[in-house]
């Protein structure tokens, strides 16, 4: 197995990251590690596969997170993954909705460490790619720095490649998913200690970074940072993700031309019978903060939507924000 390498990724987060999401993403770095939605492995054993967890060549290196808390049934999930080429294996214990608490899987196996331990067994014993961990620091009474040490030494000693923090606690009672993510405070001196005492092991922050100048403060301390509602709500922060963190030049050298090269990928959903939302919902944030953005989100919202929309629809948006740059243009010349 190649040893394990996350120095930035983008958060698996259920309802957006789904493959037409992560193929635009590839267009804006090429070296970002990119993760599913969460799918059950009940799902994946059982459900539609290719619908569910097929992908694209070009999303490498991409990573495929699983729910579950039956060891058998992740290993199987987990090599079926692996049949798929996925890069990564990952075990979602970060979750706090209560959909996934019935499940007994997601957030509520913090309180079960042993059981996470069994769980990472078994799927690093049926596939030859890294098994990570995605978890919180906490859940609800748990005293963080306990619960996280343990969570951490029971995937380590089971042979977890590395582990994902988001670094805050999940209250499991008394706060919605989306509160979840934003109320309860980050801890991040808790990541780093946690990475200080595991000095040899892969170790990735998560939650509340808002841009790449926050992402690369993290990496003094830990291995690799993961942005999830930063990225997907500002996609063209992604762009400076290549020369930012690796050094090395982006993809393009604005969203304008990476919208370009992603219309063929759109045109091809549409002539299989896609709507044209299923695309553009994943392009809305995308010229956040730019003249003509309002009027760009607009369009996508009221027309991208109605039955039938095209290309033409989400051309026209561009084009709010493209003749906006216009004067500015003219006047620099």
């Amino acid at each position: 197995m190649s040893p394990y390498s996350a120095r930035f990724s983008v958060a698996p987060m259920m309802d957006w990251t789904d493959r037409r999401c992560r193929a635009f993403h590839r267009l804006l770095t090429r070296r970002a590690r990119l993760y599913t939605e969460m799918v059950t492995a009940d799902a994946v054993v059982f459900g539609p596969r290719e619908r569910l967890i097929g992908f694209d060549e070009a999303e490498h290196p991409v990573a495929l997170q699983l729910g579950g808390s039956e060891p058998r049934r992740l290993a199987e999930a987990a090599a079926i993954g692996a049949g798929f080429g996925y890069d990564e294996i990952n075990l979602n214990c970060g979750c706090p909705s209560d959909r996934v608490q019935s499940g007994r899987f997601g957030a509520c196996l913090m309180r079960e460490p042993a059981l996470v331990g069994e769980c990472v067994a078994a799927m690093a014993a049926a596939v030859h790619l890294p098994v990570t961990v995605k978890c919180r620091i906490g859940v609800d009474e748990q005293e963080p720095a306990e619960a996280l040490f343990a969570l951490a030494a029971a995937v380590k000693a089971a042979g977890a490649a590395a582990l994902v923090v988001h670094a805050r606690k999940a209250l499991l009672e008394g706060l919605s998913p989306k509160d979840n993510r934003t109320v309860p405070p980050l801890d991040y001196p808790l990541v780093y200690a946690l990475k200080a005492f595991h000095g040899d092991w892969p170790m990735v922050l998560n939650g509340g970074v808002a841009d790449l100048t926050e992402a690369r403060a993290h990496l003094a301390h830990v291995d690799g940072v993961m942005l999830g509602r930063a990225a997907y709500q500002n996609p063209e922060l992604l762009l400076g993700v290549d020369p930012a963190i690796f050094g090395e030049a982006a993809p393009f050298r604005d969203p304008f031309d990476a919208l370009e090269a992603f219309m063929p990928a759109i045109a091809r959903g549409l002539e299989r019978g896609e709507r044209l939302h299923d695309y553009a919902r994943h392009l809305i944030g995308l010229f956040a903060g730019r003249p003509g953005a309002r009027t760009y989100r607009r369009v996508l919202a009221s027309e991208g939507v109605r039955a039938g929309a095209g290309l033409g629809v989400l051309l026209s948006a561009i084009g709010h924000v493209a003749r906006s740059l216009e004067p500015a243009a003219t006047a620099a010349e």
